[in-house]
């Protein structure tokens, strides 16, 4: 992943004319050159430095005559599915990334790159090699907003042969999980591993405290791993500049608090000696994603937090959320002993939200065979599907927990296949895994009728339609906004009509953009009602008898499902169901409500051919 290829070299050039060229760039000395006749291959000791030698060198300087030209040293072998793209806008939403990367293929993975750049860095795999190759044609030289997409192969481990590709043995890991800066892919993150979920803690600190927290020669931050059996990453070297650096803290709860607990306390010693007088706040990085729970419905929990340990917390605002920084901040002011039982407490409730979060990831897996959310980038805002594991302030960990996509993005809930060998949505898995009637059934093409707050469908649209226009192609789905019935209704109807995978992105999306937007406030969970209309013969069956079928699919969905009485069926026949809840629990409720649809159509089906041979046989 960090050997380049340097070309178009003049014949006179040595090694030495190449070190001495990086060292003027300031770029690490590479660890290996060798040199042939016209290029060179350079082993560089990580992602981020080979990435900048790209940025900073190719195209861009003269050496002995002749421009220089630098890329990624691929083979062709490894040359398959894997991607890099570079100078993409630090202000571009992942939406319209996503979107434009869906235009040529299934995007199995896209994950963020750290780097020294203000530009951002993303790899991305296919889920084919054509793909990944289309993809390479047409996004080299994209041009948005006066930036010029770049893009290289990266290693394809993946294609490589048996003896090429290690493979993990039980109870180990292969080198593909070893993280970003390894030789191979910069990783699977979705990649279930048997481990116990990390859970780590994120911090911000002040930048003029790293130092002190360092030590000389390490040996500060030496002691408290050591004593605190932590892992402790300090990203110094991020957003140069920066008054804050964040630091990420992998143990088990009691190491992370411990750890928290010796690293304010350096902090607030060396303020005392530097005679700072303001106290030092603890500041810890969460994914909004979380928050929400954090925080509790009116604000009950972070309340009841405050008043248990004496502390003043607030939350960093949605607005400050980019494609950098993906992560809001909790700031916490007290003593310091307060502070550390606030830090407890509010990283108790992140990681029972993350807990449950993993919970329905199995569930939703389980309930829809065949399923592969991995292939999907299904809501609107720059935000990772769960939040970054470990690594700097909105880039990719090094090793994340089994389920972590940094790209997927999702408001009030996250997903993620354990399924990754499935190449699609409704991908084909092995036959156990899904019946042929699934199979069919993903092609069908579905009416969902989505309620909206009337407020929101500005946003929705877009700029001369533009939004929604990316939306429908991105899933490949038919989006219509119904005409106001009267100028005071407080909402509008979205008619969306598309296979179940097309369904699936395009409410994701939706519901993904009313949270971006802050038509929902901090504290609550986008919840949506939706409805879809079933033969009229099929309502009975999705009540059941007593109303045991509805009661028990509202019980396995936590969406509310109403069948409204004395409805009269339209000209097809058809009533509707209603569906009121959050993404996640409305999409099983519906994929529920399909199947049982489907049922009771086999049924009928298999009785008129019965009363069709019944004649026959009666002769």
């Amino acid at each position: 992943m960090n050997k380049l290829y340097v070309g178009n070299l003049s014949p006179s050039v040595t090694v030495e004319d190449l070190k001495q060229l990086f060292g003027e760039r300031k770029l690490p000395v590479a660890d290996q050159v060798l040199l042939k006749s016209g290029y060179a291959f350079v082993d560089f000791p990580d992602q981020n430095s080979a990435i900048k030698a790209i940025e900073t060198l190719s195209g861009k300087v003269e050496l002995h005559g002749k421009v220089i030209e630098v890329d990624y040293s691929v083979p062709k072998k490894l040359r398959s599915r894997k991607i890099q793209i570079r100078n993409i806008p630090p202000h571009l939403q992942w939406e319209v990334l996503d979107g434009l990367l869906a235009q040529y293929g299934t995007v199995e993975n896209v994950e963020q790159v750290n780097t020294d750049t203000e530009t951002a860095v993303v790899n991305v795999t296919y889920a084919t090699k054509e793909e990944a190759k289309v993809a390479i044609e047409k996004l080299t030289g994209h041009q948005f907003d006066d930036y010029s997409f770049k893009v290289s192969y990266i290693v394809d481990m993946d294609a490589a042969p048996p003896d090429h590709a290690p493979r993990t043995r039980r109870g180990g890991r292969s080198s593909r999980d070893q993280g970003a800066s390894q030789p191979g892919p910069s990783g699977d993150f979705g990649a279930p591993r048997p481990r116990q979920h990390d859970f780590p803690l994120r911090m911000l600190v002040p930048t003029q405290f790293v130092g002190a927290i360092i030590g000389k020669e390490g040996l500060t931050i030496k002691n408290v791993t050591k004593q605190t059996q932590s892992k402790v990453d300090i990203h110094r070297k991020e957003n140069a500049g920066a008054a804050e650096k964040p630091i990420t803290i992998h143990s088990t709860p009691e190491g992370c608090s411990s750890a928290c607990r010796m690293i304010l306390d350096i902090m607030q010693k060396e303020a005392n000696e530097t005679k700072t007088t303001e106290d030092i706040p603890l500041k810890i990085l969460a994914h909004n994603s979380l928050v929400g729970r954090l925080i509790g419905k009116e604000g009950r929990n972070l309340k009841k937090i405050e008043e248990e340990t004496g502390t003043k917390i607030t939350i960093s605002s949605l607005q400050d959320l980019t494609i950098y920084n993906p992560e809001r901040t909790i700031t916490v002011k007290g003593s310091l002993e307060a502070c550390c039982k606030a830090e407890a407490e509010i990283m108790k409730k992140l990681r029972e939200a993350y807990e449950n979060d993993i919970a329905a990831i199995n569930q939703q897996a389980n309930l829809i065979p065949g399923l592969n959310l991995n292939a999907l980038g299904i809501f609107s805002s720059g935000l990772p599907v769960l939040p970054p594991a470990a690594g700097p302030r909105g880039a990719v960990p090094p090793v994340a927990p089994a389920g972590y996509n940094p790209f997927l993005v999702c408001l009030s809930l996250h997903f993620q296949s354990h399924s990754s060998h499935l190449s699609g949505l409704y991908g084909v898995p092995p036959a156990s895994a899904i019946t042929h009637q699934h199979s069919q059934q993903a092609q069908e093409q579905e009416v969902v009728y989505l309620f909206i707050p009337t407020q929101a469908v500005g946003a929705l649209i877009g700029k001369k339609g533009q939004h929604i226009k990316q939306l429908a192609h991105f899933a490949g789905a038919s989006i219509k906004i119904a005409p106001a019935e009267n100028p005071d209704v407080t909402e509008r109807m979205v008619i969306i009509t598309g296979t179940p995978e097309a369904q699936f992105k395009a409410q994701g999306r939706i519901f993904g953009k009313l949270k971006e937007e802050n038509f929902f406030t901090a504290k609550e969970e986008v919840k949506l009602e939706t409805h879809i209309k079933v033969p009229s013969t099929a309502a009975g069956r999705v009540i059941g008898k007593g109303g045991k079928t509805v009661n028990e699919l509202q019980n396995l969905t936590s969406a509310e499902v109403i069948v409204p009485r004395d409805q009269t069926p339209d000209e097809n026949d058809e009533v509707f169901v209603k569906i009121s809840g959050h993404f996640f629990a409305s999409q099983t409720a519906q994929r529920k409500i399909r199947e049982i649809i489907q049922q009771v159509k086999q049924q009928e089906q298999k009785h008129q051919q019965g009363a069709a041979v019944s004649p026959h046989h009666s002769k």
